[in-house]
């Protein structure tokens, strides 16, 4: 009976060895999986896609969501649908930030922007993931998705861990950004529609009646 459980215990740990070996076979490395993503978003010129967004930090724990609209070169429209009429335009130039309410509307120009949708908007330019992020990493995450990590260049003071999950062939799913003080960030994607239509017209700021545009950094 013992020779009979040794063996079964040799079975079964020769069982778990050839799974761990067959997961580390099929993981890509971090550098080939960049480059899925890089293919993928630099075929692109437009892109429209449904967003959550999550907020914790500083006291304050916030839930939005809305549709995202990107155009090449460095342009996005983030239209929130909850809170209804909240906006945020990136028009290639500057940037602008509105919240249903304020009288005073802040203009930050792209040169400057440090805020934490900016990341994505790199993959609307000729991006080369893997020059972009210092540290590169990657894991298995959910549904045969990748979890890829890194740190943003010249985000290093701002930003503590950033990750991405993405879908075999390079589709992000979502993006994790924790800040060096401890607040998190999470984007979730869904219903991506590559190539959607977008003018420059879309990405033109129109202050709303009652308003001004101030100089500023952008809210949290």
């Amino acid at each position: 009976m013992k020779n009979s459980g040794a063996r079964i215990k040799q079975i079964l740990i020769l069982i778990l060895a050839f799974f761990t070996i067959q997961t580390h076979a099929q993981t890509p490395t971090a550098q080939a999986q960049a480059e899925r993503i890089d293919k993928h978003y630099n075929a692109l010129h437009s892109l429209n896609i449904h967003f959550t967004q999550k907020y914790d930090g500083m006291g304050i724990h916030r839930v939005e969501s809305g549709t995202l609209l990107l155009k090449k070169p460095g342009k996005m429209r983030w239209t929130y649908s909850q809170p209804a009429g909240k906006l945020f335009v990136l028009d290639g130039k500057d940037a602008y930030f509105y919240s249903p309410g304020d009288t005073e509307i802040p203009r930050v120009s792209a040169k400057k922007l440090d805020d934490l949708r900016s990341p994505l908007r790199l993959l609307l330019g000729h991006t080369q993931l893997a020059k972009e992020l210092t540290n590169l990493q990657i894991t298995p995450a959910e549904n045969g998705d990748y979890a890829l990590s890194g740190i943003p260049k010249n985000m290093e003071q701002r930003i503590a861990s950033f990750s991405i999950t993405v879908s075999p062939d390079g589709v992000i799913h979502s993006m994790r950004i924790e800040e060096t003080d401890g607040a998190v960030n999470t984007f979730t994607f869904s219903n991506e529609q590559p190539n959607a239509p977008a003018t420059d017209a879309d990405f033109v700021f129109h202050a709303p009646a009652g308003t001004h545009i101030i100089e500023g950094m952008p809210p949290v």
